[in-house]
């Protein structure tokens, strides 16, 4: 399992924004190899994303999706609302990287 990170700056377009991954979300989920999608909003950097995609793979996200006509359709609706590039990267879980909430003998946060 991989994680695909992908920071998306939007500016002041975020209820249209939201309103279009609302749609596009669909195209992504259905595509083999797919397992889990999240949208975050920044707390920081008003008009900024952070989409978290659970693929099987790389090749999952890059051959299954990004070679896709679902993919064409995802960008249709996404990309005339970022304001740059999209930064895209990919990152495999490590043994004992996940802690089960709450940690026992974790300091009180």
């Amino acid at each position: 399992m991989i994680y695909e990170h992908a920071i998306l700056d939007v500016g002041d377009t975020g209820a249209g924004f939201e309103a279009a991954f609302a749609k596009a979300k669909v195209l992504i989920a259905r595509t083999e190899g797919f397992r889990r999608i999240t949208m975050s909003r920044c707390h920081e950097t008003p008009g900024r994303y952070l989409m978290l995609v659970e693929w099987d793979s790389v090749a999952a996200h890059l051959e299954n999706f990004r070679g896709s006509a679902d993919f064409e359709r995802w960008r249709a609706l996404m990309n005339p609302f970022y304001t740059a590039p999209p930064t895209v990267e990919h990152f495999t879980p490590f043994d004992g990287a996940d802690a089960p909430g709450p940690v026992v003998g974790a300091p009180d946060a």
